[in-house]
């Protein structure tokens, strides 16, 4: 069996093919392909608040392959979801629309709880141990959705306007910026200790660069000398010697202070990075509903 998904970002809009297998009971969700395009649509909507005309042309350009790729792959279903980017477009109403009319694909766009609720179907932390805490945290350009597992329980979620588009232009004002924090370490004290799930581009990024083999967590310490480094660099030498894309190399080291913040509140030592993210999490909800029908 085979779905797909649509991930309309802040900062890339990303389509999934996944393959799932049934085995004993049990589905086995595997990746066959990831189709990312880099478009910024957050520079537009956090600052001018509205899309414009060239990039809401070159977003439905997009949903045109993209539609034509589900076409070709001959998915059982498929879904297309936006997140910040056009929670906060005045005319995403409108983009959508022309979505539906030129790409005959249509778009919802989710509200930060349903994100953060998504996020969480994928369940990562069954492949940990269960009698401890865990953090879901993903990041992108507009918004960051946090949920804490206690025992096997979601005890809390939120979503905050805290992304890394936003806080490269300084568009985190800084009350709000603490109110984060202090949400953080409230809703963590006395469930240490808590191990993060981290997902996002640039969560994913981090992890590779430092080197980690086997899904091995990676801890604040180790993230705080990432960070470092990479800061130290300019943004065109983090294209040219750290081989970074352009998309990327401007919003990660934001993406670090936002993921280094949320762990130092919780008190969190360590991040375990399973390459899970919004786009899974839409796999997981259509083969759920699959299986409904069926």
């Amino acid at each position: 069996m085979k779905f797909a998904s649509i991930d309309i970002g802040s900062n890339a809009v990303r389509l999934l093919f996944c393959n799932v297998y049934e085995d004993n009971g049990k589905a086995v969700f595997k990746k066959a392909e990831l189709i990312r395009i880099p478009l910024r649509l957050g520079d537009d909507a956090f600052l001018r608040k509205r899309i414009s005309r060239k990039k809401a042309d070159r977003l439905v350009t997009t949903m045109k392959a993209f539609k034509h790729l589900i076409s070709v792959h001959d998915v059982i279903a498929y879904r297309a979801c936006a997140t910040a980017a056009l929670r906060e477009a005045t005319n995403s109403e409108d983009i959508i629309k022309r979505i539906r009319k030129e790409a005959h694909l249509p778009v919802t766009v989710i509200d930060g709880k349903t994100e953060a609720s998504i996020i969480y179907a994928n369940h990562a932390e069954e492949n940990l141990a269960h009698d401890a805490s865990y953090m879901y945290i993903d990041i992108g350009g507009g918004s960051t959705e946090i949920t804490l597992i206690d025992n096997g329980k979601q005890v809390a979620s939120k979503s905050f306007n805290v992304g890394t588009i936003l806080l490269l232009y300084n568009r985190v004002e800084k009350k709000y910026w603490l109110e984060f924090r202090q949400w953080v370490k409230d809703v963590s004290a006395n469930r240490q200790p808590i191990t993060a799930i981290g997902s996002g581009g640039n969560i994913n990024k981090l992890y590779k660069m430092s080197d980690k083999k086997g899904n091995k967590p990676l801890s604040y310490k180790r993230l705080k000398l990432i960070t470092a480094k990479i800061e130290s660099y300019t943004t065109k030498d983090r294209i040219k010697i750290l081989g970074l894309n352009p998309d990327r190399a401007d919003v990660i080291v934001p993406a670090a202070k936002i993921l280094l913040a949320i762990m130092k509140s919780a008190k969190i030592q360590k991040i375990a990075v399973p390459e899970i993210g919004l786009s899974d999490g839409i796999v997981r909800g259509l083969y759920e509903e699959y299986k409904k029908k069926k």
